[in-house]
């Protein structure tokens, strides 16, 4: 009697599938095609809940016997190939909401991005904040806050599409980058999100609480075509309706006079913050100027005051900034 193999294959009739292979492929244009191929043997790569995501499999263009010590080393393979994606995984995941990384969302924003600009079609980013979170932790307790937290995350997931990114890009703050989607249906994808985190009650051993969340929602244009900038109208938008008394939703193109970075010219100079009684510098690239605002790329935002002076020596312009957004290496400034 033929041996028994793994996976439940004899080692006799798995080197006649691997000879003569099953009649569904047949006409398959690998092996009707210039690839001509006569042998494959795969092992599926599952995940821990088990789901299957790929294989790793052997193919050749001669038919070959297959024993169980390559089916061995193929599941041994297949091993090394899940721990590998498992470890990328959990680098682009943040471990306690599952929502990506910041430095994950960004990268995968940037696709995104690249899609819509290639095809001209909408997309749109919300920047989320849970209103008093500190409140939360200082009153309930961490463990309140990390209940919050993955409440606030996992409500955030069943609102959108398989196809949105979602991520963690601070403590208490969440970022979503919707894909084919106008300002308009942003902003009721906010508002949804929005009402859903106010009305569920979360409960736990610190008891029972209620939180809000604050949003801001900006969406892709001429100007703003990068995730940098899209994250910075965001994010200036959610702080106006922070301001607006919390547990809102308010979109870029609203903000009052002087929040706006319309009618500005894209540019390339090199400029220099000063403060603290011009006692203090530091350089920057000025990437687009208008009469009113500018948007600058710094090595690092960290610093940098709320107001300074901004110089751009080329061109003898000097003059008071106000910052109304910013990112680790984005300012987007309303001059005063």
């Amino acid at each position: 009697m033929a041996r028994r193999m793994q996976g439940g294959l004899s080692e006799r009739h798995l080197t006649e599938l691997s000879k003569l292979g099953p009649p569904r492929f047949s006409q398959h244009p690998a092996v009707t095609g210039d690839a001509h191929i006569r042998f494959y043997a795969g092992v599926p790569l599952n995940t821990k809940d088990g789901h299957t995501v790929g294989t790793v499999c052997a193919i050749d263009r001669r038919p070959k016997s297959f024993t169980a010590r390559d089916l061995g080393i193929l599941h041994k393979l297949a091993a090394l190939a899940m721990d590998r994606i498992e470890l990328l995984q959990s680098a682009a995941t943040d471990s306690l909401t599952e929502a990506l990384t910041r430095r994950a969302f960004k990268l995968d924003s940037e696709q995104l991005i690249s899609l819509a600009l290639r095809h001209q079609h909408d997309l749109s980013c919300l920047v989320l904040d849970i209103d008093h979170f500190k409140t939360v932790n200082d009153t309930y307790g961490h463990a309140a806050g990390d209940a919050v937290l993955k409440t606030v995350a996992a409500i955030c997931k069943t609102a959108l599409r398989a196809g949105d990114l979602f991520g963690r890009i601070g403590g208490e703050e969440f970022a979503i980058v919707l894909p084919h989607v106008n300002r308009e249906g942003a902003a009721a994808v906010a508002d949804k999100i929005r009402t859903l985190i106010a009305s569920q009650r979360i409960e736990g051993d610190f008891g029972s609480l209620n939180v809000t969340a604050s949003v801001g929602v900006s969406t892709f244009t001429l100007v703003a075509k990068d995730i940098e900038t899209l994250l910075a109208q965001a994010d200036a938008a959610m702080y106006q309706a922070k301001h607006d008394g919390r547990n809102r939703c308010v979109s870029w193109t609203s903000l009052p006079a002087g929040h706006g970075t319309w009618a500005r010219r894209r540019v390339l100079k090199a400029g220099t913050i000063v403060f603290n009684d011009r006692q203090s510098s530091i350089d920057c690239t000025v990437k687009s100027l208008g009469f009113d605002s500018a948007g600058l790329s710094v090595s690092s935002s960290a610093g940098i005051p709320a107001e300074f002076v901004l110089s751009i020596k080329g061109e003898g312009f000097e003059t008071k900034c106000q910052v109304i957004a910013q990112d680790r290496q984005t300012l987007e400034v309303a001059f005063r």
